[in-house]
């Protein structure tokens, strides 16, 4: 009885350390304790920090359990209903069509993107030049297409990268069959240019992400909150983007600004350059690709290439539903490069359906955020403020709240309940316009704080590449830190003096 006993505890979340386990088995025990005494306001903010405590230790156990456990007590108690989190989860459907469907379609034209990832690594020797490239590349593509799309795609490369340098490392051919997760098999003088070359692909996809944020502030498609904002503003294309500029022109000119520097400065964690022994690597592997490509294979790459630019086109003018452009790169993607069994196109879906799990399990506390009304005090406060104050505070509201919640969310809420006080005439239509954008600025460049503030952030530090890379939540928020504060900091002072 005593080893079933000691089986179960060892089942319980796996290899995670047994400090973990009990800290999770803690949390789900205070929980009903919390939330029939002190109430479930209360209670409901203590979930939410367990929550992000299970995305912290993300490496230690996927968030998926523990996070989902949280989830299910906290519907069980009644801090929310099934209902409910249908509901937060239909409303969020084409966040997981976009998911499910685009993160496979970014995996077959993954030939593709190694390919001129490769030539702009070994072609642009600055580290400097390189991150300012990564950075200002995101930022346009996220203003045109999708932040999660683009991160996507900057996943692929860095994995990529990676899965070739590990599997020489290891002594082994580019196409034999590798563990990349296993750093036993690496011969020793590869070990320390293992680790550097891990920190340069962290600041590289640091730099990316936030050149995401950057550029997904910008223009309506560029994070979903923003369409919405749009819509309820009356706002087009255009409109949205000039209403922006005042705020967002300035935000990205530093943020720019911030890349360089903490390039130059080699603080946070970035600056290392890439090791000769690597580049040598990916130097000879792009030769003996060039060398040992077919005419089948170029006739895929060229179909990848009308493929992505099919993918260009409809993103930016909004043909149909992301998820459902992502649906259509999958077919071209995979009926002109010969892929057609079953086992290569669902090999596309691994990446994407943990995250895509865990994203729905994030929407159920997001429900439990609803409808406790965790944040309708400081949405009062703010509303009851004088209106000259309004604006900033709305943006500085809005950027802590998405640093700790989804951003989407935290805009959801507070334009609707803005857009309720316009119509009952407790604002004017300007103040409206200028809370507008307040709410779409605070929630898309303060969140960049934390990895949960924004799904482009939580889909980076939950992808297959993160422990490879030994990027963690901490690491994440670390290196974060600047920009965070160089663009909260400009966002601010344009949304009070420039707005």
């Amino acid at each position: 009885m005593q080893q079933l006993s000691s089986a179960f505890i060892d089942n319980f979340l796996g290899n995670s350390p047994v400090w973990y386990k009990w800290s999770i088995v803690a949390f789900l025990v205070a929980n009903p304790i919390l939330f029939h005494t002190v109430g479930p306001f209360i209670a409901g903010w203590i979930l939410i920090l367990e929550f992000i405590f299970t995305l912290a230790m993300a490496l230690k156990c996927y968030p998926l359990q523990p996070g989902g456990l949280l989830a299910i007590e906290a519907i069980f108690i009644g801090m929310t209903t099934p209902d409910a989190v249908y509901e937060e989860t239909l409303h969020n459907f084409p966040v997981i069509l976009l998911l499910m469907f685009m993160v496979a379609g970014i995996f077959f034209l993954k030939d593709l993107l190694l390919l001129v990832f490769t030539k702009i690594l070994l072609g642009v020797r600055s580290k400097k030049l390189l991150s300012l490239l990564f950075c200002a590349l995101s930022a346009l593509l996220s203003a045109f297409l999708d932040a999660l799309t683009v991160t996507a795609v900057v996943i692929a490369v860095a994995e990529g990268f990676y899965s070739i340098y590990h599997r020489v490392a290891s002594g082994k051919q580019y196409h034999m069959d590798h563990d990349r997760s296993d750093d036993n098999q690496v011969e020793e003088h590869h070990r320390e240019d293992l680790v550097q070359f891990r920190s340069f692909l962290c600041s590289l996809m640091m730099h990316a992400a936030i050149g995401t944020a950057l550029g997904g502030v910008m223009t309506i498609v560029g994070e979903p909150q923003n369409l919405l904002i749009a819509q309820e503003a009356g706002w087009d294309f255009g409109e949205f983007f000039m209403r922006m500029l005042p705020v967002t022109a300035p935000v990205l000119v530093i943020g720019l600004i911030t890349c360089l520097l903490l390039e130059l400065s080699k603080k946070f964690g970035y600056g290392t350059e890439l090791p000769s022994s690597v580049r040598h690597v990916l130097e000879q592997y792009d030769i003996h690709e060039t060398e040992q490509r077919t005419d089948r294979q170029r006739a895929s790459l060229i179909a990848q290439a009308l493929t992505a630019l099919f993918l260009v086109v409809a993103l930016a003018f909004h043909l149909a539903e992301v998820g459902i452009i992502g649906l259509t790169v999958i077919v071209l993607a995979t009926a002109f490069t010969g892929i057609t069994s079953e086992h290569q196109i669902g090999h596309a879906f691994e990446e994407a359906l943990p995250f895509t799990s865990l994203l729905v399990v994030f929407f159920s506390i997001v429900s439990v955020i609803h409808s406790q009304h965790l944040f309708d005090p400081i949405i009062q406060v703010v509303l009851s403020l004088d209106p000259e104050i309004q604006t900033p505070v709305f943006y500085i509201a809005n950027g802590f709240l998405s640093m700790i919640s989804d951003n989407v969310f935290v805009a959801t809420v507070y334009i609707s309940e803005v857009k309720q006080a316009l119509l009952a005439g407790e604002i004017t239509r300007e103040q409206f316009d200028l809370l507008a954008v307040a709410i779409n600025t605070g929630t898309n460049i303060p969140s960049v704080a934390t990895p949960n503030g924004q799904a482009a952030f939580l889909f980076l530090l939950t992808s297959a590449v993160a422990p490879l890379l030994r990027l963690s939540y901490g690491r994440m928020v670390w290196m974060a830190i600047p920009y965070t504060i160089t663009m909260s900091l400009t966002g601010l002072l344009a949304v009070m003096y420039l707005l």
